[in-house]
């Protein structure tokens, strides 16, 4: 249907629309009109004002305001003169006062003269009478005090002593060692303690570091009394100690890495106890001395390596390191490179080798030469390890890291090549009355008749090899050396938190469930070696096949056990206090040092 337009209608719409801006602007006209007359009235009414004002003051002063001046100026002067008057009485006052004081301070001196003389009579009386008594005491508070020092002295030496002793006990024995660390409260301990189902006492401290291998536990049950719980251990840390005060402890055993021993240390507790803190260190750019402080183990013992290589220039060592982690019950090299070079996580197997040693398949090595290429190295793929946001920690790892730092060495045993240089040089003398094949050897000649040391150094010296094979032995062995290996295994375990303190699920419920069962089969092995079973169920978890020679082999171990002081992860402390017992309680077979004598080929 067509569509008729009225367009008389749109015009009286547009006239009526024009009409009604009209009115509009007319209205807007009048305002402004209004505002402009009433400013004009202003502008007026302030000129006039400003022109009243000029007269009066251009106006000369009548005879009326010079005699109002006037008397303002008499009644000026008199207040003047009162005020001087009263100023004049209160000096009069001020001199009178300080007459007084002056009397009285001349009498006081006199009398202090007098108290003070007194005092020295009666000092001079009691030193007289009891001057030898005093100079007694004095001498035997002296020797009191030097004795006590020399207590604190010989104290000091004997915990030393039994330190290394105790230490010496547990190398011989084969124990484990086991540190505990205390971590401070921190400020999301905080926070969460006034999270809904938490109770106020959540946040409070019942784990306390007493003394420098004592651990006191405070068990707070409802309508109960406290309980107290100690646990021993190696050595104790509490929430004041530094990184430098951790690693301090450690150090000693990296001395036996280059004396032929393997090392191992590694972090364990739950969530958020600072394992990662007390291994790496802050993740966090800081500035340069501040940095240092905040190093883990693995930063200092890599420092601490080098600096011990340094100091022995005769010696041909190479280290090379190496970075897994243990994710779902599965060993991965995180040092992998695909085929473009990116970095890459790569699934590996751990098999067992011959000699019963635990060896992973195909795994990358690389060459370092200090200690901040390892650390290079390690930062480059931390980012590949796997983490997870839990209600324990927002940064929480869900996978075992291990930094492996291999170190091969090969010197000259000084010893062993001289026993086998006399060895050549008897059996020289054995065979000096035997004819030389060779023309060229000065022994050939049966007229030369030498004594065996000439013999042996011409043997020794002689500037080319003869053309044809002799008939008899060389007294010259060949000398030849293998380099041994040691290994420096720095673990970072996941935390051991129970399920329900994560609040997780999904595949993160897996990640859970497999690093719990990867914590117990641990437990497992060490409560198996603690009492000499039989059998030790190595390979019911990768993570400990492939610790195998570690925790039961012939490697310096040190667990490094760290809790939270709050009541929050009361259950979790305990459970890592109690693991931390369970392996001091391990006695393995005296460690073995690898050899590195000559071989004679």
């Amino acid at each position: 249907m067509p569509l008729f337009i009225n367009r008389d209608q749109i015009f009286a719409h547009q006239v009526h629309l024009l009409e009604h801006k009209l009115r509009s602007k007319e209205e807007r006209i009048l305002e402004l009109e209004t505002e402009n007359a009433i400013l004009h009235l202003r502008l007026a009414e302030c000129l006039g004002k400003l022109r009243r004002d000029h007269e009066e003051e251009t106006k000369p002063p009548d005879h009326q305001q010079q005699q109002q001046a006037l008397q303002r100026r008499k009644i000026t002067q008199s207040a003047f003169t009162k005020i001087l008057s009263e100023v004049q009485a209160v000096k009069q006052c001020l001199s009178e006062v300080f007459g007084v004081y002056v009397s009285f301070a001349t009498e006081l001196e006199e009398q202090s003269k007098q108290l003070l003389d007194k005092v020295e009579r009666a000092g001079s009386s009691v030193n007289g009478c009891r001057g030898d008594d005093v100079q007694d005491l004095q001498s035997r508070v002296v020797a009191l005090e030097r004795s006590l020092e020399e207590e604190r002295e010989r104290c000091q030496a004997e915990r030393q002593r039994r330190k290394q002793l105790h230490n010496t006990l547990v190398e011989l024995r084969g124990n484990i060692r086991v540190h505990c660390r205390v971590r401070p409260v921190l400020p999301f301990d905080l926070v969460r303690s006034c999270s809904p189902g938490s109770g106020p006492a959540s946040s409070e401290t019942v784990v306390h570091a007493v003394t420098d291998d004592t651990v006191m536990v405070n068990c707070i049950k409802t309508g109960t009394p406290v309980q107290h719980k100690i646990f021993e251990f190696e050595r104790v840390h509490g929430p004041d100690d530094s990184q430098e005060a951790v690693f301090e402890e450690v150090k000693p055993l990296l001395t036996s890495l280059l004396d032929g021993y393997n090392v191992c240390i590694m972090a364990y507790g739950q969530t958020g106890s600072g394992k990662t803190h007390t291994m790496v260190g802050s993740l966090e750019e800081l500035p340069g001395t501040q940095q240092e402080t905040q190093q883990g183990v693995i930063p200092k013992a890599a420092a601490e390596l080098f600096r011990l290589i340094s100091e022995k220039p005769s010696e041909n060592h190479t280290v090379e390191v190496s970075v897994m982690e243990v994710y779902n019950n599965e060993v991965f090299d995180l040092l992998a490179r695909d085929e473009q070079g990116n970095a890459v996580s790569q699934r590996r197997d751990v098999i067992t080798t011959s000699s019963g040693t635990s060896q992973v398949t195909s795994l990358t090595y690389q060459p370092v030469t200090n200690a901040s290429e390892v650390m290079q190295v390690i930062s480059s793929v931390l980012k590949l390890r796997t983490q997870c946001p839990t209600l324990v920690h927002t940064y929480s790892s869900r996978s075992h890291l291990i930094v492996t730092l291999t170190i091969s060495t090969k010197s000259p045993n000084a010893l062993a090549l001289a026993r086998r240089l006399r060895s050549a040089k008897k059996e020289m003398q054995h065979t000096t009355k035997k004819e030389w094949w060779s023309p060229r050897c000065r022994r050939a000649s049966p007229a030369s008749r030498c004594s065996p040391d000439e013999l042996f150094a011409s043997s020794a010296s002689s500037p080319c090899p003869s053309p044809c094979p002799s008939p008899c032995p060389s007294p010259r062995r060949n000398l030849s050396q293998d380099p041994f290996r040691t290994k420096l295994q720095l673990v970072d375990l996941a935390g051991s938190e129970c399920v329900g303190m994560t609040g997780v699920s999904g595949a993160a419920l897996w990640e859970v469930s497999c690093i719990n069962r990867s914590l117990s089969a641990l437990a497992d092995v060490l409560g198996a070696l603690a009492e000499q079973r039989p059998h030790v169920p190595y390979r019911n978890s990768k993570l400990t096949h492939l610790l195998q020679d570690a925790i039961g082999g012939d490697a310096k171990l040190l667990v490094m056990l760290c809790v939270s002081p709050i009541q929050r992860f009361f259950t979790e402390s305990l459970q890592s206090l109690g693991f931390g017992v369970r392996a001091r309680q391990v006695q393995r077979e005296p460690l073995r040092r690898k050899s590195n004598t000559l071989k004679v080929k």
